[in-house]
Order: structure tokens, then sequence, then C-alpha cells
């Protein structure tokens, strides 16, 4: 051992301290850069020995910040998509409140003086907005069941991108560690900056192998990552009903197996899949419960008058067709076919039939559960909530179907009646008859959505649930950005670059370094001096 190899330790630790402390003051803006410690051990044969460079990574914090990022992710996406629809409940302009009022308003100038032409023009005109205002408001719904389609196919190819990129740091890490044996930390926070990314998308479970290698899952253990390699998901048309889109998981045999919506807890994936079935779908329901019923009772009402020609009263309005599909992966060759029987009695849900050993289940899809159903053997007729299912064609055991009663009601919504002198406000030939101009009238305070509501309670649930909706998203939308910042201040505190802290560690490695050159510029002295006393 000698001075030189003891001042040269030294100042090698010296520089590595340096390296480390402008690599740290470099990166204090980088995302996801961990803070560099250099690691120092006593060396007896020659003084100091770096050990290593070690980064200040918490795995335990970050695996929290990761599922509180990726629940703020999910509720932030909730939110920024419902606020479309509260934004047109909330317009005047586009609100459906106004303009049911405005037909009924014009009934009843029609019943004060029932031959006016004018009058009779005002009512066909209002019904006229009344259907045009509702289809609009439906429209305007199926552009954003359109968005937040293609919002998931987007979601999943940033999802396939970063899973890529991460199995891809699996392998470099693995061959940094086997060549120099030392941690490669610029890629290791690479690969916690695409965990970290991944998990505001998606809910995933990471577990770190011996070997460094991460293996990233779903909630239900399907992997997404094992070492080098990476599983694809794939967004496509569901199989329950090819109109929506579903995720879909590609295993190790190569087939695409459908994922449950349950299997996303976490992420704006799940926050667009959550707004789709909670509140999409249930405004969507509710928009056509209201139509079929309105529908439905006006024609009733309308054809039991007679009109200015002295002729029976004819159907008032036109309605869209229920819908049902059958399983993409169904044996049988069953076929549904639906039709609404009563609609006072309509719920505003979709159903899934499904044929069990012990019969035919019916499952309501907003809240899985069961559903009283009456089976005729003789007509293969399925009876529930005031719908009628036919089912033709050979149905095997396992086979399902879903059934949308409402979904296509609004679209198809129309005005039949082209002329005022074809509105049949009377029940007799008298002259001013009005009575059955007043009973279409008194429709309006008639409990008639589900037997329990009219329809400006009806719309009145509508906004409510959406309102609540609102409410409790923003409620843990708030908790949520509170948690998410002491975590994300927790993290910064162990691994955060400190510009202060870093400029004192870049005076004492400098310290450090000019006290290892004296020791260094020492020993050449004394060696001098022992040299010239020879």
């Amino acid at each position: 051992m000698s001075i030189f190899s003891i001042g040269l330790s030294g100042l090698r630790a010296a520089q590595t301290g340096l390296y480390a402390t402008s690599g740290n003051i470099s990166n204090v803006n980088t995302p996801g850069y961990n803070r560099e410690l250099v690691q120092l051990g006593e060396n007896r044969s020659y003084g100091v020995l770096v050990n290593g460079v070690e980064r200040q990574f918490n795995q335990f914090v970050a695996t929290r910040l990761n599922a509180a990022s990726g629940s703020l992710a999910s509720l932030e996406t909730y939110h920024s998509q419902v606020r479309q629809i509260d934004n047109l409940l909330s317009d005047e302009r586009s609100g459906l409140a106004p303009v049911m009022q405005e037909f009924f308003n014009a009934l009843g100038q029609m019943n004060s003086s029932p031959a006016d032409p004018a009058a009779r023009a005002g009512v066909l005109g209002t019904a006229s907005t009344l259907v045009s205002q509702f289809k609009s408001f439906d429209n305007y719904l199926e552009d954003i069941e359109r968005s937040v389609n293609a919002e998931m196919k987007f979601e999943v190819d940033s999802i396939n991108s970063l899973t890529g990129q991460i199995s891809q740091l699996n392998k470099e890490i693995l061959l940094a560690r086997s060549g120099a044996g030392d941690a490669p930390n610029s890629l290791l926070n690479q690969r916690d900056k695409l965990v970290h990314d991944l998990s505001q998308r998606i809910d995933v479970r990471v577990h770190e192998q011996k070997s460094g290698s991460y293996t990233i899952s779903l909630n239900n253990g399907s992997p997404l990552v094992s070492g080098d390699t990476s599983y694809q998901l794939d967004a496509r048309a569901d199989n329950n009903d090819p109109t929506r889109t579903a995720i879909f998981y590609n295993d190790v045999s190569g087939n695409q197996v459908q994922l449950k919506e349950s299997t996303f807890n976490r992420g704006s994936l799940s926050g667009l899949m959550e707004f789709r079935s909670k509140s999409l779908d249930t405004m969507r329901n509710q928009l056509g419960q209201m139509v079929r019923v309105f529908a439905d009772s006006f024609n009733q009402q309308h054809q039991a008058g007679v009109d200015l020609n002295q002729d029976p009263g004819q159907a008032m309005f036109g309605t869209g067709e229920p819908v049902a599909y059958s399983h993409s992966r169904n044996t049988g060759t069953g076929v549904a076919g639906v039709q609404i029987t009563d609609a006072n009695a309509l719920l505003a849900t979709d159903y899934d039939i499904k044929l069990t050993d012990t019969g035919y289940e019916v499952r309501r899809v907003d809240n899985g559960k069961l559903v009283d159903a009456t089976f005729d053997g003789a007509t293969g007729t399925l009876a529930f909530n005031g719908v009628e299912v036919a089912m033709t064609g050979t149905v095997d055991q396992g086979d399902s179907f879903r059934v949308r009663p409402l979904v296509n009601q609004t679209q198809s919504f129309e005005l039949l009646l082209t002329e005022g002198a074809q509105l049949a406000a009377a029940q007799s030939n008298a002259s001013g008859d009005n009575r059955n101009g007043l009973a279409m009238l008194d429709l309006q305070n008639q409990l008639l959505v589900e037997g329990k509501g009219t329809f400006n309670q009806a719309y009145g649930t509508m906004v409510s649930t959406l309102g609540n909706q609102i409410n409790v998203v923003q409620a843990n939308l708030a908790a949520q950005q509170g948690l998410t910042e002491q975590l994300t201040a927790l993290q910064q505190s162990e691994s955060g670059v400190n510009l202060d802290e870093e400029a004192a560690n870049l005076i004492r490695y400098q310290q450090y370094y000019q006290a290892n050159a004296k020791v260094i510029e020492t020993g050449s002295t004394i060696l001098d001096t022992i040299l010239q006393l020879r």
C-alpha cells in the first residue's frame, strides 16, 4: 500500500461523486429520474472503494403512487366524459323539459278552439320540434359513444406500445447486468417511468424477479409482460353486441379472450368503460324509455278519437324497434326476436339471456340482477318487464343473447301526422268536441313511466341520476387528488433532486477531490525528499 494508491482511490471516489452530483443537477426536471448517491466502502489495501452509484428508489412508495395515479386517471377520465352530458342537459336550448311543456301548452290551446287551423298547426309544429330535440339529444349521445369507442382503441394502442417498451428494457437491463454487473440506473429509471405511465392507463400488478426483470400482469393474473415478451390487447367488437367496443387479451396460445369490464378497476381505460356503462348507457336507455312510453301513450289515446275529416285517429308518433344480438361464440343457430308488449312496464336497461341446464336465465346488464321471466315452451317465447322475446332456431345450452329494447327507440322517433286536420281531438262528430284532446293533454299528469312517474318526473330522474353521478365522482376525484399529491411528495422526498442539497454535495466532493490531490502532492514531495537524501 502506498500513499499514491490511497490518494488515487480518493480521487476516483471524489470524481465519481462529482459525476453523480452533476447528473442529479442536470436531471432535476427529467420525468421519472431518481436521485443517485455514491456508495463508498473501506478498502484496507489502498484506501477507499466505490461500491457503486445507487439510485434512491422505493418500490413500495412507487407501487402505491402508481395505484393512486391510476385511480386518479380513471376518475379524471370519467369526470371529463360525464361533463359533456351535463353541459347538454343544463343548456336551456337543448333541454327536453321546455319542448315537452311547449307541446302540452299547444295542446291546451287547441282544446280551447278544436276547429281552429292555427291552433292545430301549433300542435304539429311543437310536436315536430319535440321530435327533433329528442333525436338531436340521442344523436349527441351516440356521437359520445363513438368517441368513447375510438378513445378505447387509442388507449389499447398506447398500452401495447408501453408493454412492448418495458419488455425491451427488461432485456437490455439483463444484458447490462450480465456484462458490467452494475445496476443500469438509466434503464431502470426508464422502465419505472413506463410502468407509471402504464398504471395511469390500466390496472396492473408488478412483480420484480430475482434477475431484476419485471413481470407485469392484469388484476386477473393474465401477464402483459414476462421477461422480454409482451402480450397484446385488442379493442374490437364485443362478442355480446357488435356495435360496442370491448377489450380482448391475446394469450400465449394466440387465442383472443374477451376481458370482463371488472378487470379494469383503475386507469383511463377503466374510466372510459365505467362512464359508458354507468352513465352513457343509462342515459340512452332512459331517453329511449321516455320516447317509447310517450309515443305509445299518445298513439293509443289519439287512435281513440276522431279527426276533422270524421276519420278515426291514426298513430301520431313512430319509434324505433328493439334489437337483439346472438353471442358471436354461440354453437346453436338460435335467433332472438324482440318486441315491446307493454311500454309502461319497460325498465331503462338492457338484458342478457342465457340457456342454462335449468332453462333460460334473464339478467339485467346494468346491475347484474336476475329477472323474473315467463317462458312459453309452445311458442318458444320469453316474457318479462314489458318485453317479449321469441327464440327461433336451435339454441344450445350455454348460448346467450344481448337484448336492447330501448337503444334505438329515439333514433327513429318521428311525427306521423302531416296536417292539422288529422289531429283527433274529438270523441264524436259533434262540433266543438275536444274530449279526446283533453284526454291527450291529461297524459302529462299520468304515471306512465314504469307506472310510477310522469314524463316530467322521468326527465327529472334522468337529470338527478346524472347529477348524483357527477357529485360522487367529484367528491372521489378531490379525495384522490389529495392522496396522489401526498404520495407524490413522499416519493419526491426520497427520490427527487434537491438543488440546495446537490449544491452542497458539489462543494463537498470538490473539497474531497482537492484534499486527495494534496495527498498525492504530499507523497510526491516526500518521495523527492527521500531521493535527494541519497
